[in-house]
């Protein structure tokens, strides 16, 4: 369970996050918002890439802010990003060992085992030898997903992971996502403007807008909402 309270964020006088509290349970979340809705900043939250005003993150007994960026990760916190970070001089499954070499030695145990079942999940266990300049595009976006797969994640947060592939490679994605928790027992927060992505693969739905929670709940009941329609969607409300 991960348990966000009160938490705001403000640049300036602008406020990312406003007080926002909501307490997850389901295996995948969704986290959907028009742009500015504060997303991303709630992910950066998590990553320790921004620091709150005020609030907490409880997750999973542990006071997630307590810790510095590094030592979360060290806890099982993992990220994709939109920029996928895949070093281009390593193989892939040198991608992957560089995460694992960052980690106790607790969760580096069978690392070569790690990383096979991670490509495999991904469906690129016949390129972990590829240099990652030889990947394309949609590879370097698996990859990325897969080295959020190793080393006992407890919370994977992916950011907008279906941008800009086709249909085909969407499925694949959507694959991987939905066989994420069975594959390692992490809980997974997804940020994403696929709105049939979200709905196909997250159980609970969490809808930001300027920083506020508007709605929470399960996902197909949340997408039917009126106020989500209107903020999200683009639905004009009913005369």
């Amino acid at each position: 369970m991960i348990a966000i309270r009160d938490l705001s964020v403000a640049f300036g006088g602008v406020r990312a996050l406003n007080r926002l509290s909501v307490t997850l349970t389901d295996p995948i979340v969704g986290i959907i918002g028009p742009n500015g809705a504060g997303k991303t900043t709630l992910l950066n939250v998590f990553s320790g890439f921004v620091q709150p005003q005020g609030g907490a993150i409880d997750a999973f007994g542990t006071d997630l802010l307590a810790m510095a960026p590094h030592r979360r990760a060290r806890w099982g916190l993992r990220r994709s990003f939109q920029n996928e970070q895949v070093v281009d001089d390593l193989t892939l499954a040198d991608n992957l060992r560089a995460v694992l070499d960052g980690l106790p030695r607790a969760g580096r145990r069978d690392a070569a085992r790690q990383i096979a079942d991670a490509l495999h999940h991904v469906g690129l266990e016949g390129r972990a030898e590829a240099m990652g300049a030889s990947l394309n595009a949609f590879e370097r976006r698996m990859a990325e997903l897969a080295k959020t797969l190793v080393g006992a994640p407890r919370v994977v947060l992916l950011d907008e992971p279906a941008a800009g592939l086709r249909d085909d490679e969407v499925d694949a994605l959507r694959q991987a996502i939905r066989g994420l928790h069975a594959h390692c027992g992490a809980m997974t927060l997804l940020i994403e403007h696929d709105v049939e992505l979200i709905s196909s693969t997250c159980t609970s739905t969490v809808v930001l807008d300027f920083g506020e929670l508007i709605a929470f709940g399960a996902t197909a009941e949340v997408l039917q909402s009126e106020r989500v329609k209107i903020a999200y969607l683009g639905v004009e409300a009913a005369a």
